[in-house]
């Protein structure tokens, strides 16, 4: 698959987006690390869950960059150390669209408990289906490439469910930072496009899952018929 031209054909919007959307974000990233802002990140990220309540959810310093995450089975929010200590827009911004997951998980949010339930598809589902579809095509089983096909639509469903995840829990944050008072009408706009940004990676994301599938299907769906005929 990785160097058959087909494939970077039907991929190429996918790696051209997906390209784009890394370097807008970690260009809008860098620019929003010099805008000054009242907290830090951690301190943004505890007052919102305080106001919300969920004063026993912790926040915990994490290696790298952009590594920020909130952990639903440990229920941890987890902020990498530029953002934990910054006194920054893109600080508080970030800690704040991770305090927007563990908002959805205290108050029940729908798409967040799917896209839970749709984790192991997402760890599991690409390796094993492209092992099922090779598999299924050298023994011309159509079991297995019908099976490789629906595991990996199985990943291409996560992607999709994240997208409202991601763009519910930024809503969330743009509006406890303005409630709260954290950023005011400059800082909000500062805010919007460093988790706009962010949120084209996961739409550059989604159409790839969604571009590889149509590959698989164009690649593999052939092998099912001809099975057949057989």
């Amino acid at each position: 698959m990785f160097f058959d031209p087909l494939y970077f054909i039907v991929l190429a919007p996918a790696l051209l987006l997906g390209a784009w959307a890394q370097w807008r974000v970690h260009s809008s990233y860098r620019r929003a690390m010099q805008e000054p802002a009242p907290l830090s990140g951690a301190a943004a990220a505890r007052l919102i869950l305080d106001q919300a309540g969920l004063h026993d959810i912790p926040i915990e310093e994490t290696p790298g960059e952009l590594t920020d995450h909130y952990d639903p089975q440990s229920r941890v929010v987890r902020l990498s150390s530029g953002v934990y200590h910054s006194q920054s827009l893109a600080a508080v911004g970030i800690a704040a669209h991770e305090t927007g997951h563990a908002l959805q998980h205290a108050f029940g949010y729908a798409p967040l408990a799917l896209r839970s339930i749709a984790v192991p598809a997402a760890i599991w589902g690409p390796n094993l289906s492209i092992l099922l579809l090779i598999a299924g095509a050298i023994a011309t089983l159509p079991v297995l490439i019908l099976a490789g096909l629906a595991l990996f639509s199985g990943f291409v469903a996560f992607q999709v469910i994240t997208l409202p995840v991601e763009f519910d829990a930024s809503r969330r944050a743009r509006q406890r930072l303005a409630e709260l008072r954290i950023v005011d009408e400059h800082g909000a706009m500062v805010v919007r496009d460093v988790l706009n940004a962010a949120a084209w990676t996961y739409v550059a994301a989604t159409l790839q899952a969604i571009l590889t599938l149509v590959y698989l299907i164009m690649r593999y769906g052939g092998l099912l018929g001809r099975s057949s005929d057989e």
